[in-house]
């Protein structure tokens, strides 16, 4: 696979298939419902080789297109629906979306806020018309002489101007013959306001001295003519307006998460060059770079530490709230905070590869899929619209048939109009996942598409890899064991200077912890004896002593002599699984150090809470038996699966979903992806190895196995919002409109209770930002407990 950098935008290249595709992501305006976007996936898709998803809450078409075929083609596609679509902008910084200093696009307003400002104007002034003709239409003591015409002068501009963009939606699609959303409210308006001009010119309505009373339900019988509905007309436009407004802005509110993201980045970096410091923009960055980050700034892109040492808050990228020591060697990763001292940081990745803008583009991945229960959605958006107008035509029909009177046949058709109109089917699903994965990204959790929502609610067991998932991955010192009379201190000091001299991950382990206890003291005549251990001599108050450290064959052999109760410690820490490091000299051995691969502390509670949500949990290891069931029964995991080939785990996993099993797993290195792939739900440790996290469902930034149980919490509750949105859209609908067909819903009061169906959707769905995790951190702790 290959990147292209355009005048257009980047665009992907995937290779392999029986054609070369790229990828594009469009900016798509002119939606006004989820019956829009199904008809611009479904102009896109009918070209050759192309395969396209539009999403309406996010207003951006992903489209995957041959080498044959322009993006301009493709945005003519779009035009040709009767909507507009607009390219990606060329890249201009470290996350290919912050304007440089001085552009324009600084200066302006974005077309969202445009957007945003021209329908509160239309909605204002549509509000102010309206209520005088709506107050009048509901009171009839107030109804004065000629009242009538005042309402028509007043309702005018607000179903004509005021509902011109249903209008124009309803035909632009007429002209393409298709019917949306729109088409029912155009029609639903146009025909109260028709009927009503009709009645006040042609027949009694403008009489002077006309008053009707406001009614819930229609009765039959009365002369269609005496009657006039441009309350119900305004009324409908206001409350539709209103709520088109409303989640309009709810939609810029959900998508903040992912804004910040992209926002948290630096703008300017401290290059060095040529010995000197010198400011440039952060899109002038290359790999190699070096440049400088200060206490309190923020580290321009992904990098090594050359020189300094500090601690670093990541607590914005990752959610942990303790900063990381960071000194010669240690990588850090661009957008995180410097907290400490000054730094020297060698760039090693920039541009769309650093961990910002991956993360950043997952997550816009995660909200532009589609999932099944989406798709439901969509399919039955896409036929509801005809069968509303054949369902309103056969209410007309109906009631005029059995004697209803034109006005009750007309105000029930109307009725039907208006309620019919499934604005919230469309957004039920895309505005929770937008919330939802908005609000993983803050907790560092990464959802990859829609559709592991849905594998969430059935997983039963959860596999864990041990090394870097349940354990940190790393050799620690465990303990240390001094000889009867030895100081366990002394030990450790001789030890850890013998160890430094060496690179083995167990002598580093050593070496690092006696370093934290005392300055290590000067070795001479080093020897590394293979696979057995390592010996040289220590400078100590002036003297020399010879140090041996390694397996008692090597003290042995060196004439050293092993107690009996250093013999049960390294027998002891044997059968534990632990790693025994004998250290001995003047003639006898003095201690036995032990090495391991330390427990992360927050893995009993994860495995507590992963337990909690019914989850079965399985230790999965390619280490011995012994080494496996000691950190199981410290974790609180029954089920152990050991001596493993990274190979052969995917057949663990196949062995498990053929015992009826839902299998997740969470792993963290290169030989867990293929059984990441395999699982029902994969989920990658962050701090892992990038093929790990390509092949999981979903990524925890942070390296806390408790924040598995977090996902799997979020994931399912993002899926319980979109099955309540959907049933409130369903069942409002089915509820609906029979009650209007039966004449027992006034337009106005249905106008009313449709717009408010999609506000209720929209405002269900942002109870997904106040989602908690598990075990928070001490600042979300702390903001707790003020509210």
């Amino acid at each position: 696979m290959s990147t292209d950098t355009t005048a257009t935008g980047t665009t992907t290249r995937v290779s392999g298939g029986p054609q070369d595709l790229r990828d594009i992501e469009l900016d798509v305006t002119g939606m006004t419902c989820a019956s829009c976007a199904n008809r611009i996936q479904r102009k896109l898709n009918k070209l050759d080789g192309v395969t396209a998803n539009v999403n309406y809450a996010t207003e951006k078409a992903k489209v995957s297109y041959p080498a044959d075929i322009t993006p301009e083609q493709l945005v003519e596609t779009v035009e040709q629906a009767g909507y507009g679509a607009t390219l990606p902008a060329p890249p201009r910084s470290t996350d290919a979306r912050h304007p440089a200093e001085g552009d324009p696009a600084t200066d302006a307003a974005s077309p969202e806020d445009a957007h945003l400002a021209s329908m509160r104007q239309r909605l204002i002034v549509s509000a102010v018309l309206s209520v005088p003709v709506v107050v009048l239409a509901m009171v009839p003591p107030l109804q004065f002489t000629y009242w009538q015409w005042l309402s028509l002068t007043l309702a005018a501009p607000v179903i004509v101007w005021g509902a011109y963009p249903f209008h124009r939606a309803a035909w632009t699609n007429l002209k393409h013959g298709a019917t949306t959303m729109d088409t029912l409210i155009s029609m639903g308006t146009l025909a109260a306001f028709g009927w009503s001009l009709y009645a006040l010119f042609f027949g009694t309505a403008g009489v002077p001295g006309m008053t009707h009373a406001f009614e819930f339900t229609v009765h039959p019988g009365q002369d269609g003519a005496s009657n006039i509905y441009l309350e119900a007309g305004v009324a409908i436009t206001t409350f539709l307006l209103g709520g088109r407004y409303f989640e309009a802005k709810s939609r810029r509110t959900a998508g903040a998460a992912l804004r910040a993201l992209f926002d948290m980045g630096a703008k300017d970096a401290t290059v060095l060059r040529d010995g000197r410091e010198e400011l440039v923009p952060i899109e002038s960055l290359s790999v190699g770079d070096e440049f400088v980050v200060r206490p309190g700034e923020t580290v321009a892109t992904d990098g090594v530490v050359v020189s300094g040492s500090s601690a670093v808050d990541a607590s914005m990228l990752t959610g942990e709230s303790v900063p990381v020591d960071v000194t010669e060697s240690d990588a850090v990763t661009g957008a995180t905070v410097n907290v400490g001292g000054r730094l020297v940081v060698r760039a090693t990745r920039v541009g769309s590869d650093t961990q910002l803008s991956r993360m950043a583009k997952m997550v816009e991945d995660a909200q532009s899929g589609k999932a099944d229960i989406q798709r439901l959605a969509d399919r039955i958006s896409g036929v509801f619209v005809p069968i509303v107008l054949v369902i309103a035509l056969a209410t007309l029909i109906t009631w005029l048939v059995i004697g209803g009177g034109v006005n009750a046949a007309f105000t029930a058709a109307v009725a039907v109009l208006i309620i019919a109109c499934p604005c919230a089917l469309g957004l039920a699903t895309p505005m929770a996942l937008l919330v939802g994965t908005g609000r993983g990204a803050q907790l560092g959790i990464l959802i990859k598409g829609p559709e592991v929502l849905e594998s969430t609610r059935t997983v039963d067991t959860m596999v864990l890899d041990k090394t870097g998932t349940v354990t940190t991955g790393t050799m620690t010192l465990d303990d240390v064991v001094p000889a009867a009379g030895e100081d366990a201190a002394r030990v450790l000091h001789l030890a850890g200077s013998l160890e430094h001299a060496s690179e083995h991950p167990i002598a580093r382990a050593i070496a690092a912890a006696a370093q934290q206890k005392s300055d290590l003291a000067e070795v001479s005549g080093f020897e590394n004896v293979a696979g057995r251990g390592v010996r040289g001599s220590v400078a100590v108050d002036g003297a020399s002593v010879q140090v041996v450290a390694g397996r008692p064959a090597l003290l042995t052999d060196a004439g050293l002599t092993i107690p009996s109760d250093l013999d049960t410690a390294f027998d002891e820490a044997q059968r534990r699984g632990a790693t025994a490091v004998v250290v001995g000299w003047d003639g006898a051995a003095r201690g036995v150090l032990v090495v391991a691969d330390a427990i992360k502390p927050t893995s009993a509670e994860a495995i507590s809470h992963l337990r909690d949500l019914g989850l079965m949990p399985v230790l999965l290891t390619g280490d011995n038996e012994t080494v496996a069931r000691t950190v199981a029964d410290e974790v609180g995991i029954d089920e152990v699966i050991a001596g493993v080939l990274p190979e052969d785990k995917v057949d663990v996993i196949r062995r498990l979903q053929k015992g009826g099993k839902v299998v997740a797993m969470v792993g963290d290195g290169v030989n867990d992806a293929a059984a990441l792939a395999q699982a029902d739900l994969g989920l990658a440790m962050g701090t892992g190895t990038d093929a790990a996290i390509e092949a999981a469902d979903i990524t925890l930034v942070r390296g806390d196995l408790r924040v598995a149980a977090d996902a799997i919490r979020l994931s399912r509750r993002t899926l319980r919002t979109i099955k309540t949105n959907l049933f409130w859209a369903f069942a409002y609908n089915v509820a609906a409109i029979p009650l209007a067909a039966l004449g027992m819903l006034n337009p106005m009061i249905a106008g009313a209770a449709m717009a408010f169906s999609s506000v209720f959707v929209v405002a269900n769905s942002l109870r997904l930002r106040g989602f908690a995790p598990l075990t928070p951190s001490a600042e979300q702790q702390e903001h707790r407990d003020d509210q």
